[in-house]
């Protein structure tokens, strides 16, 4: 794994193609360009772009609900995958909301999503549930998986 120079900053509306080619590219039940946008002006979200120069590499998608984070994308450009680049927009994401000592975080992952759960477990995140049916492509599970708040 090569460590990439990248610049993490909060993504803006003037990112949606951006963030939608990486989408369809990473996934086979992409989000709709309106769902990036909503999230992006609500202002419980905050939403991180990985970018070299002007490109942008990945994202992190994340809200604030009442006792948790809950992380609701992660993708990374698929020709940019296993260079550390969702390590570091998870890593800033947790930074930046170190100072909520209540909330923990939470998120989805496909149950066949090896190497994302691997990371997510690298990152402090455990098993705790299983989604049944939960992807729409195909009905595969979720693993529900908790990071506490000072991991």
């Amino acid at each position: 794994m090569t460590a990439v120079a990248v610049e993490i900053r909060r993504l803006e509306a003037a990112d949606l193609t951006a963030i939608e080619a990486i989408e369809q590219r990473a996934y086979p039940t992409p989000w709709s360009r309106s769902m990036f946008a909503s999230e992006l002006a609500k202002p419980t979200s905050i939403c991180l772009g990985a970018f070299e120069g002007d490109d942008l590499l990945g994202y992190v998608i994340n809200s604030r609900y009442v006792d948790a984070w809950h992380i609701m994308n992660v993708a990374v450009d698929p020709d940019r995958r296993r260079r550390g680049i969702a390590t570091r927009l998870l890593e800033r994401l947790f930074e930046l909301t170190r100072d909520d000592e209540r909330r923990g975080y939470t998120l989805e992952v496909r149950i066949s999503n090896e190497d994302a759960i691997r990371l997510y477990e690298q990152l402090g995140f455990e098993p705790r549930g299983i989604r049944r049916g939960y992807y729409t492509d195909n009905k595969e599970d979720a693993l529900i998986m908790w990071r506490e708040p000072a991991a």
